[in-house]
């Protein structure tokens, strides 16, 4: 069965829905650090998860994307606001792949281990308080696949989980969604939060995909639909954390 008969049809069928995520992007809003930090009774409840902020998606290798390199500095700016409030649970799940890694059949080999591409970027390197934070190496897509995240959210059970990186439709994605669907099959009433402002994912044309014999990817289409995607799920999407 085809969903797309008539490419015009189908945009005029669903323009409402356009429409309405303009809208929803239009009525983020921008929430205080400090009113997260007050809300979820104290620092020791809030905890920030930072995903792929790496050299391989930033600056370095066959993945890396300007607009993803872009978030490095709102990050920045979270973690230090984050940091200055007493918040001291910080994560950092990151690609960390075997040079035979199955997902190169799909994507092109990147951030293997123990080189440059798998490196925490250098910004995060150089906050004095980078030595709180927890590095976790994944192998997938989902942060919460064969790694200790899971273990580490049940140890800390924070009130309110920051979540950042990229790539917004990929592992930003799934790691919002497994933090919530975790907390929610656990019976713990987690708030997932996404800041508009620190997360991206990358672009590729179709004219370019053609070309390379790679599939297209609407960056603004894409980030956009799956930022809906976790509203739809019950992550709290917002602008900015101010």
């Amino acid at each position: 069965m085809s969903y797309i008969n008539n490419i015009d049809g189908f945009l005029k069928q669903n323009r409402s829905f356009f429409e309405y995520l303009k809208e929803m992007e239009e009525s983020l809003e921008h929430i205080p650090m400090k009113k997260i930090v007050e809300e979820a009774g104290g620092p020791e409840n809030v905890a920030v998860i930072s995903v792929d902020v790496i050299e391989g998606f930033c600056r370095i290798g066959p993945l890396a994307s300007p607009r993803v390199k872009a978030i490095i500095e709102p990050i920045v700016e979270i973690l230090r606001k984050a940091y200055d409030l007493g918040v001291r649970n910080f994560v950092l799940p990151q690609d960390t792949h075997p040079e035979d890694s199955p997902e190169f059949a799909h994507f092109p080999p990147h951030c293997v281990e123990e080189t440059e591409e798998a490196e925490t970027v250098r910004e995060f390197k150089e906050l004095p308080f980078f030595n709180l934070m927890k590095v976790i190496q994944k192998r997938s897509i989902n942060s919460g696949i064969d790694t200790d995240l899971e273990e580490w959210l049940l140890e800390k059970n924070p009130k309110k989980i920051i979540v950042l990186g990229d790539c917004t439709d990929l592992c930003t994605y799934h790691l919002a969604l497994h933090v919530k669907l975790f907390g929610n099959a656990k019976g713990y009433h987690w708030e997932v939060i996404v800041p508009d402002n620190a997360i991206a994912t990358y672009d590729l044309p179709v004219d370019i995909a053609k070309k390379i014999g790679a599939t297209p990817h609407p960056g603004d289409l894409l980030h956009i639909i799956f930022l809906y995607h976790m509203k739809l799920n019950g992550i709290n999407a917002v602008r900015e954390i101010v």
